[in-house]
């Protein structure tokens, strides 16, 4: 295998912030660094007192925050030595300072990495997890979250997403995306009654990808109640969210506390029993911009602003997704008139249903009754297909108004594009018929039914009708 070949160059790590600085570790425990792009190097090795020697440097992180500091891991397990050994240098390996704090003594170090959006922050892969330090390495914690416990060979991060990316030795990659939590992790954040972290920055994936805002709060003891809102740019409430939903409902356990929000406005109204055919009533995604969200823990409010992102392989642009936006809010609250019509209607429709079962005898009440229910049941069928009772129905009974509404809206959010002409004319046709029937059973309500109300009264007819006593017991 040639591993018993020593004086090799093991690793090797440029600059991002100065060109031709250049650090390379070998197999045999030497460092150097050239500044000139490879003309001359400088061994700049650790001092045997605090590094020893015939150590394999097993990676070299050039920091990406400052050119002068750079960090090493080195590894003597194969000599039987599993201490863990990391150094830092600040002056271009002219001095060297081990930084192994917190780090079980047998938990040799692979690797160690910079965070390139927050300075200081630390992260090494050791042969029993991973750890973690905030302040450059004096000080190191375990980091294990859900990872289990396996040898870590190498760390990375995606800069431009603020993710970590960990490789193990035999257990998959893993990743943890929520870096930004650990940048605004202060020691007062740490000792806070309660803690909203900024969100960082969601993408608006095309299609149907999971689109998702993650907050993350912190409380130092279990909460009574948590609640969240989110608002749009103007302040406007665009959803709540609390601890007493029967879905998705807020945690208020003590430690981190994590919630995700799929950008997405409230549904349209449903009710029981309805049954759609190639379509859904889901409210429309958020459009791209500034946001903020507001979570309030027992009464005590903390508000952070994010941003939604556009997916960067989508094509659409910003006016288009408002576009969008704009005729599928019209279309959801036109869903939302038409269903809350039938549940108006149900609703009315039972208490006549109710009365004309009471008042038999009187026939002007019961004809005006009937006819009003069966002018409601008109509307209604206009409006929903009644006949449905199961989903293969609409197969046999064609669709009514809301169900149109609901696939418009449906085809409207299938892709993150503008409306076309077509959808908007459709639009303007549905809702055209959908007032009418709504102006219709205003008529309804502000007239017939007071007419009704009139002859119950004319009738001296008694709200609540006692059925004869029983023989008193002799």
């Amino acid at each position: 295998t040639s591993v018993e070949y020593y004086c090799t160059i093991f690793t090797l790590d440029e600059s991002r912030l100065t060109k031709g600085l250049i650090w390379a570790g070998s197999d045999d425990g030497l460092v150097h660094v050239t500044r000139d792009g490879g003309k001359s190097w400088a061994n700049v090795t650790p001092p045997k007192d605090i590094m020893p020697e015939w150590i394999q440097i097993n990676s070299i992180e050039a920091s990406p925050n400052d050119p002068a500091t750079a960090f090493v891991a080195a590894t003597a397990y194969k000599s039987d030595d599993h201490h863990p050994y990391l150094y830092r240098t600040t002056d271009y390996g002219k001095t060297w300072k081990k930084i192994v704090s917190g780090i079980q003594d047998n938990a040799f170090t692979r690797v160690i990495r910079e965070d390139p959006n927050k300075k200081g922050l630390l992260f090494a892969g050791a042969e029993t997890g991973i750890y973690l330090s905030l302040d450059n390495g004096d000080n190191w914690e375990q980091f294990q979250l859900n990872l289990p416990v396996v040898p870590i060979t190498d760390l990375a991060f995606h800069q431009r997403d603020n993710d970590l990316i960990i490789a193990t030795q035999g257990r998959a990659f893993w990743v943890m995306d929520d870096l930004p939590i650990l940048h605004q992790l202060t020691a007062s954040v740490r000792t806070a009654d309660a803690h909203l972290f900024q969100p960082k920055p969601a993408y608006r994936y095309a299609g149907r990808g999971p689109s998702t805002v993650t907050v993350n709060y912190l409380l130092k003891n279990k909460a009574t109640e948590v609640g969240i809102e989110f608002l749009d740019a103007a302040g406007k409430s665009i959803k709540k969210f609390s601890t007493k939903d029967k879905e998705n409902a807020t945690t208020v356990a003590a430690g981190l506390n994590r919630y995700s929000w799929d950008m997405r406005y409230p549904d349209a109204t449903s009710f029981p029993g309805m049954i759609y055919w190639a379509a859904n009533s889901r409210g429309p995604v958020a459009v791209p911009g500034t946001y903020t969200v507001k979570v309030t823990v027992d009464g005590k409010a903390f508000s952070q602003p994010f941003e939604i992102k556009k997916d960067p392989r989508m094509g659409g642009s910003i006016p288009d997704l408002q576009k969008q936006f704009d005729l599928s809010l019209q279309l959801r609250d036109k869903v939302t008139q038409t269903n809350d019509a039938v549940i108006r209607i149900r609703d009315i429709r039972k208490q006549i249903d109710d009365l004309v079962a009471r008042t038999a005898t009187e026939k002007a009440v019961v004809e005006a009754g009937k006819k009003l229910a069966k002018d409601l049941t008109a509307i209604e069928e206009e409006l929903y297909q009644t006949k449905n009772q199961s989903n293969q129905d609409p197969l046999n009974f064609p669709i009514k108004l809301n169900n149109k509404l609901a696939a418009l809206l449906g085809v409207v959010q299938s892709s993150d594009t503008a409306p076309t002409a077509q959808s908007n004319q459709v639009f303007e046709d549905l809702a055209t018929k959908v007032n009418g029937r709504l102006r219709r059973l205003d008529t309804l309500v502000n007239q017939d039914i007071p007419a009704l109300n009139k002859l119950v009264r004319d009738a001296a007819i008694p709200a609540i009708k006692l059925a004869p006593a029983a023989t008193a017991a002799q």
